[in-house]
């Protein structure tokens, strides 16, 4: 069994420092700690329960298949927010099928991001 004390997402954007400022400034993120010398440092964001660490260099945007999934209290809210500080909305919010409403937006680098409400009365809500 493998016990796993902490853990984070490793994002190797192609230009860091648009990606730093996307997640701190445009999101909203806050720093947990950043490292290295200031030409190539890395920063690592708290992201809920873990942690996102934007460092290094990519040759290319990431995977296709690399999406982020944000909780937060209130996506109406999130979406006024974000949209005032000039994040470009994939999808506006709208309730799904299985209950939680969800918008979609992109990194600078296209990695989509889903921000999730969970409804006061959907199942997530509840541990038996």
């Amino acid at each position: 069994m493998v016990n796993v004390l902490s853990s984070r997402i490793l994002l190797r954007p192609t230009d860091p420092e648009r990606s730093r400022a996307f997640y701190r400034d445009d999101l909203g993120l806050a720093i947990y700690r950043e490292f290295g010398p200031r030409e190539t440092r890395g920063t690592v964001f708290f992201l809920g329960g873990g942690f996102l660490e934007v460092s290094g260099h990519a040759g290319g945007p990431p995977a296709p298949g690399l999406q982020l999934w944000l909780q937060v209290a209130n996506v109406t809210e999130t979406h006024i927010e974000l949209a005032r500080r000039g994040v470009r909305v994939v999808r506006e919010p709208r309730q799904e099928p299985w209950g939680l409403v969800e918008m979609w937006i992109e990194d600078p680098d296209g990695v989509r991001i889903c921000l999730v409400e969970v409804p006061e009365d959907h199942p997530l809500r509840y541990r038996p």
